[in-house]
């Protein structure tokens, strides 16, 4: 994420934990409202599982924007709320320069961004696999990692997510590829 301060921009705001599995139920309509009582415009949610594209007129640093929402969020729905902000431009490099086109899709693929704070202290050596081969890290950036999950042999997204977490930390979030094409499809309408 860049350190720069930014005139008016539009964000992808990507939440930790929310509507997942029954858990920390928070429904779309009140996280939109939450967007807007903090100034910003052009509030839309995609899909329930806490992604909202917003627009700041204000010159802020993203880490900035990144606590006043999770202030916000707290206070509102009464626990922490994690939150990645990536500028719909840099979603959009990342969807147009697509690092999963050496990969063979099948209907079992599943391609994934994990939005990171930071990049890591400690070096996982890439392209990782997990033994049983179906889960594979492709590649890490200082803000994002891309990774692949087969579901075969019984694997699941969250066995993926526990090694993404280990290597990674807790203060992440993992999205599709089609959820990144559908937020920067979304802001450019």
């Amino acid at each position: 994420m860049k350190k720069q301060v930014q005139d008016s921009s539009t964000y992808g705001a990507f939440l930790r934990g929310i509507n997942v599995g029954g858990n920390r139920i928070i429904p779309m309509k009140e996280l939109k409202k939450a967007f807007e009582e903090l100034g910003f415009t052009d509030v839309r949610t995609l899909l329930a599982s806490g992604n909202v594209i917003f627009t700041t007129g204000k010159k802020e640093k993203p880490e900035a924007l990144v606590k006043k929402i999770e202030q916000k969020l707290q206070k509102t729905f009464g626990h922490s709320i994690g939150t990645q902000l990536r500028t719909i431009e840099s979603l959009e490099i990342i969807t147009k320069k697509n690092p999963f086109t050496e990969i063979k899709i099948t209907p079992e693929t599943r391609l994934y961004v994990t939005f990171i704070p930071e990049r890591p202290k400690t070096a996982l050596a890439l392209p990782y696999q997990t033994a049983e081969k179906e889960y594979c890290i492709l590649k890490e950036t200082d803000g994002e990692v891309f990774s692949v999950l087969t579901l075969i042999h019984g694997s699941r997204s969250v066995d993926a997510m526990n090694i993404l977490g280990k290597h990674y930390g807790k203060n992440i979030t993992t999205r599709n590829l089609n959820t990144l094409v559908k937020m920067v499809q979304a802001a450019r309408k």
